[in-house]
């Protein structure tokens, strides 16, 4: 380890870990003490509190099971090192196993760090599972490192440490635990007379994550994996499973017709069933998924009591109607009643309303009894708030609220998240807040009853470790009520003691907290009512899982188990596309079929190592022909690109394992070559590879420009004539007989050749006589396109996705067009389908490296389609182009501006406009066009303002280019068109304008719309205020709110104390400052401000520190 890695509290940095020396040891572990099981924490005795019982009354019971052996959380151990003074190199101890993990005492002599480097120090450390090869591991440990005293009187030298140890930090420690002098030294009382001394360590550790450990066997139970930041969705949900009765419930809603993407119900009933019979940690993307969550969802934190509303609310709403209706109302509702009741008359108002939850307040409070209290404690309506009696009149009155009933599940959700108004964020609360593990609630009931006293015990505890921008989740859980406490996180499920459940939950700052967790504390409670316990924690067996669920959920876990073996054999396992003929019906392009969808074909998986015959016979059985009714042809793609079919070399295939056949080409793609329903016996017809040659046939109908595949054709290589064959090609194609046909063939989609001599063989007209060869054919249409020309036209079509520049959410749709058009003709085509003028279009290339919106085409556009689209590479590639649709003809839209601004419908609203001057205009003619875009009359006269961090920072001359405008910007700068007040159209050499911003404690944080205001000198501070809020329109409860202040050069002054005072505009800056341009007179150097919170800022309503979006079930 670095000597900067770390310092822990006074210490040094962790040193290295060295190899030991042969010093003579020894090594003495102890057990935690076992003490009385009959520990409990209880609120029954008022004259007690819960910090009374922290001690060693805080330990557990259950000590029987291995909790406390190899799977331990806690141990105390010593080592007793000989001849310490000797020491030249690192000694470690013999490992005591915490948590499975191996842990041992590390004691080095360490130099110092003065220049002489003549000093040493005794280096201590603890050290975790250093000899485990694995990268992955973590292991979370507290520890307390000891020096006993070797003699009488001294007192035991202790120092602490937090750390998570994992493969590069496996040891921690201090560097400098104590000087080298003062330990040798016998005075000091830690070396015996015979230079021993002896190390103690008290290590508490979490489980380790990383490592094979079984939760199910050690404690029963399984996690749930966290699939990024879902980690407070997980101990809500083994909350919500613990629930017994709820899971049962759950089991109960009737899903066998629902979706298994899309139900929230199934997905909820099969995380609890992964839960119940699982032996690994159960994955959640299947719920959240169903929750129509994104990924991008799973690595957001939120709120762990906004998904227990949000889900138990869904929950609820797909209950109702089936046999377990009303269920979580039963367990979880409770009713208060809110009142107001006069202190002078016998008047009382009251309502009765229900609560699913109870929220308590944390900050300066001690425990869950003092939250209580204060949230029952009426509050006193006197003074200017008195309550409204009705025939009474206005009375001083209390109001509050009493509870009616608690419900046999309580959730408790303790505020320690709460926004600061002084900081305008939210913060966390990490004060202690202690809480029992017996309620007792009878003193916050109305009437509570003697025979049914609302005594509750703890069930659940959540708990959060971080501050407001993040942190983690985990859940203590006493699943059976019997305090056998139980420490859920995440996957890993672990034993855990009472002490560390409560003690670590209490949280606190300093010495009140448990050690290594100042950040840790309880942020939800779960009490179950104790009469209750038996029903809400009913066991859940088969019996209680619905027959067709437990079927359901049975087969899925089959079916995954399949996927995955299947997966983990995948590299023994080839692919064979089978290719059948009637996918070449109906495809109207080049080649037999578009070779990219072969994956939609039929397929067969079969091994690598298998023979030509075993894949013979793979088919047969698939297709359910025998093995002389088919034939095989490989798929191989040809110099020109094209794909067909060619015969495999049968005499060498049989005993070959296919992956050599097929040239480790996986997918393997072979077309199945079927007997005709003719064929004699119904057997396929020999074929002969060095005589026989495969055509196969298409008819191109000029008339309707579409092709038909009319089969395939096997011929003698010096066979028949091209005219030979026209009689079988009209009747293949369904022509009259006699048919004047033209015949062309397919060498690629770019070169469709026609046949020159009919009175030829094929071979001899053919380009190469060779298997796969197509032969087109056509009734002669003189005056139509022929095939040639349409497989042509095929070569030069590309399909381009056309999607809207103005509407982010638009998908678009896809065109085919020819990549030599020119601009009108492709522009023609796209208004076609948008049915509109081409002339009201305007189009845009796309930013390539972005994915965005790239630079406009102009009309004028001289060039092909291809060169727009920048065509290369693979031809079938849809290209995308961005489009408009305009108000005005593009050749004119061309000629304008597009300038974006805001214009001042009122004081306080804006409305964001686009206005097209002329390119060569001016301002003046900008206002002319936005007085026509939004009828305003000619008597108004307007003004263009500029706007930088809502402040105005100019008002711009009217005789201004707009190409000086748009020439530079900043990304707070915007122009505002308003019309002039008409007390600012004309000024006096005594009057300026001011502007007047809305800000909130600092000049820099400004918001809202500034306005500009007429100052007069001699007038005082009081008129101007007035006129302010006069002319910005704001109520007068608002505005005594409001703090006035004067900004200059950075300076602020707040004009609270005198109002009377007068402004002299001459003194108050120097006239070169306030009027840098005399045609406006606007004060350039100061400013007025009025101080007030935002209401309307992207603040937050949750505890992070990004705006965090609202959780949404959205099934």
């Amino acid at each position: 380890m670095d000597e900067g890695k770390a310092i822990q509290e006074t210490g040094s940095p962790v040193a290295p870990m060295t190899e030991e020396t042969e010093a003579v040891v020894k090594m003495d572990t102890e057990e935690p003490l076992n003490q009385s099981s009959e520990m409990s924490i209880t609120n029954g005795d008022a004259g007690s509190t819960i910090a009374e019982v922290e001690d060693s009354k805080m330990d557990d019971a259950g000590d029987e099971d291995d909790e406390f052996g190899f799977y331990r959380s806690e141990a105390t151990f010593s080592y007793t090192v000989e001849n310490v003074h000797k020491l030249t190199d690192s000694v470690t101890s013999p490992p005591t196993w915490v948590r499975g993990l191996p842990w041992k005492i590390l004691v080095m002599p360490r130099p110092g760090h003065d220049r002489t480097g003549t000093t040493k120090n005794l280096g201590y450390f603890l050290q975790c599972n250093a000899i485990n090869e694995s990268t992955s591991w973590s292991c979370h440990g507290s520890a307390e490192l000891r020096i006993l005293p070797a003699k009488e009187g001294v007192e035991m030298l202790e120092k602490k440490i937090d750390h998570v140890f994992y493969c590069k930090e496996n040891d921690w420690g201090f560097s400098t635990f104590l000087n080298w002098g003062d330990a040798m030294n016998p005075e000091k009382g830690y070396i015996t007379a015979d230079k021993k001394m002896t190390f103690e360590v008290h290590v508490f550790a979490d489980a380790p994550h990383g490592l094979a450990w079984d939760s199910r066997k050690l404690t029963g139970h399984i996690g749930l994996k966290n699939q990024g930041a879902t980690c407070y969705m997980n101990s809500l949900l083994q909350t919500l499973f613990f629930t017994n009765k709820l899971r049962k419930a759950v089991y109960q809603m009737p899903t066998e017709n629902d979706d298994s993407l899309k139900s929230v119900s199934l997905a909820l009933q099969r995380v609890f069933f992964e839960l119940q019979y699982n032996d690994k940690p159960v994955g959640t993307k299947k719920l959240t998924k169903s929750f129509g969550w994104e990924t991008l969802d799973s690595f957001m934190q939120h709120d762990v009591q906004e998904l227990s509303r949000v889900l138990l609310d869904n929950v609820e709403l797909k209950m109702k109607g089936t046999c377990v209706e009303g269920t979580i109302p039963k367990l979880l509702e409770g009713k208060f009643k809110s009142y107001v009741k006069c202190k002078n008359v016998d008047y009382v108002s009251s309502r009765e309303e229900s609560f699913f939850d109870i929220q308590l307040l944390v900050k300066g409070k001690k425990n869950v009894l003092e939250s209580f209290r204060t949230y029952v404690k009426p509050d006193l309506l006197d003074g200017d708030n008195k309550f409204d009696a009705g025939d009474y009149g206005m009375q001083d009155a209390e109001k509050g609220i009493i509870f009616k009933s608690f419900p046999p599940v309580l959730h408790l959700l303790l505020l320690r998240f709460q926004y600061d108004p002084d900081t305008d964020m939210y913060g966390k609360i990490n004060e202690r807040y202690e809480f029992p593990e017996e309620l007792y609630l009878d003193e916050f009931l109305e009437e509570p009853d003697a025979h049914d006293p609302a005594i509750y015990t703890l069930h659940a505890i959540l708990v959060h470790s971080g501050d407001n921008h993040g942190g983690h989740y985990v859940a203590y859980l006493n699943p059976q009520g019997d305090s056998r406490w139980c420490k859920f996180d995440d996957d890993v499920v672990s034993r855990c003691s009472k002490k560390e459940a409560f003690m670590g939950s209490f949280g606190g700052i300093g010495e009140d907290s448990f050690v290594g967790r100042a950040s840790t504390n309880a942020y939800m409670l779960v009490y179950i009512r104790k009469n209750k316990m038996k029903e809400v924690l009913c066991p859940v067996t088969d019996t209680d899982i619905p027959e067709q669920l437990m079927h359901r959920l049975t087969e899925e876990r089959k079916l995954e188990a399949y996927r995955r073996k299947e997966r983990s054999e995948a590299h023994f396992y080839m692919s064979v596309n089978i290719i059948t003929e009637d996918i070449f019906c109906g495809h109207q392009g080049e080649d037999l079929f578009e070779f990219d969808r072969s994956y939609l074909t039929r397929h067969i998986k079969i091994l690598k190592q298998a023979t030509y015959s075993d894949l013979l016979k793979s088919i047969s059985h698939s297709f359910g022909y025998p093995i002389n009714q088919f034939r095989l042809w490989l798929f191989s793609q040809r110099p020109n690109s094209t794909w067909r079919p060619t015969l495999l070399d049968s005499p060498e295939a049989p005993g070959k394992p296919l992956i050599d056949i097929s040239e480790n080409e996986n997918p393997w793609h072979v077309w199945l070559e079927l007997a005709p329903p003719d064929a004699e016996n119904n057997h396929l017809a020999p074929f002969d590879k060095q005589l026989d040659i495969l055509l196969f046939l298409k008819m191109y109908n000029p008339f309707t420009e579409t092709i038909s595949y009319c089969g395939h054709l096997a011929v003698p290589i010096d066979g028949p004539s091209v005219a030979d064959i026209e009689a079988l090609l009209c009747s293949r194609g369904g022509l009259p007989v006699g048919t004047q046909l033209q015949l062309f063939e397919e060498i690629s989609a770019a070169e469709v050749r026609e046949f020159p001599d009919r009175t030829r063989q094929l071979g001899e007209v053919m380009d190469k006589l060779m298997d796969g060869n197509i032969i087109i054919f056509q009734p002669v249409a003189p005056s139509l396109p022929n095939a040639a020309q349409y497989f042509l036209d095929i070569y030069y079509r590309v399909d381009v996705l056309l999607c809207d520049k103005n509407d982010p959410l638009d998908s678009g749709f896809i065109i085919s067009l020819n990549r030599n058009w020119t601009y009108l003709q492709f522009t023609e085509k796209v208004a076609e389908r948008l049915d509109t003028d081409p002339m009201m279009l305007q189009f845009f290339r796309v930013q390539s490296a972005r994915d965005m919106v790239g630079s406009v085409i102009r009309s004028s556009f001289e060039g092909q389609l291809k060169d727009l689209l920048q065509l290369y590479g693979n031809r079938k590639q849809t290209k995308r182009l961005y489009y408009q649709q305009l108000t005005m003809k593009v050749d004119e839209f061309e000629t304008k501006r597009q300038f974006r601004c805001n214009y001042t419908v009122s004081s306080n609203k804006e409305e964001d406009i686009i206005l097209y001057p002329n390119r060569n205009s001016y301002v003046s003619d900008l206002l002319d066009e936005c007085r026509k875009k939004m009828t305003i009359p000619d008597a108004k006269t307007l003004r263009l303002l500029e706007v930088v961090g809502n402040k105005i920072q100019g008002i711009v001359q009217l005789d201004k280019p707009l190409e000086e405008l748009a020439s530079f910007g900043q990304a707070t700068r915007s122009f505002r068109i308003e019309i002039i007040p008409e007390d600012q159209l004309q000024l006096n050499d005594d009057e300026a304008l001011i502007c007047t911003v809305h800000f909130h404690k600092e000049i820099y944080n400004t918001f809202g719309i500034p306005a500009l205001i007429k100052v007069k000198t001699g007038e005082s501070f009081r008129d101007i205020r007035d006129r302010i809020q006069k002319s910005m329109e704001i109520p007068d409860d608002t505005f005594e709110k409001y703090k006035v202040a004067v900004i200059y050069n950075g300076q602020v002054k707040y004009l609270s104390d005198d109002l009377n005072i007068t402004i002299n505009l001459k003194e108050f800056m120097p006239p070169q400052a306030l009027f840098p341009n005399t045609g406006s007179k606007l004060c350039s150097k100061a400013w007025i401000g009025l101080d007030h919170v935002n209401k309307n800022s992207k603040r937050p309503t949750s505890r992070f520190g990004y705006v965090e979006k609202p959780i949404k079930i959205h099934n």
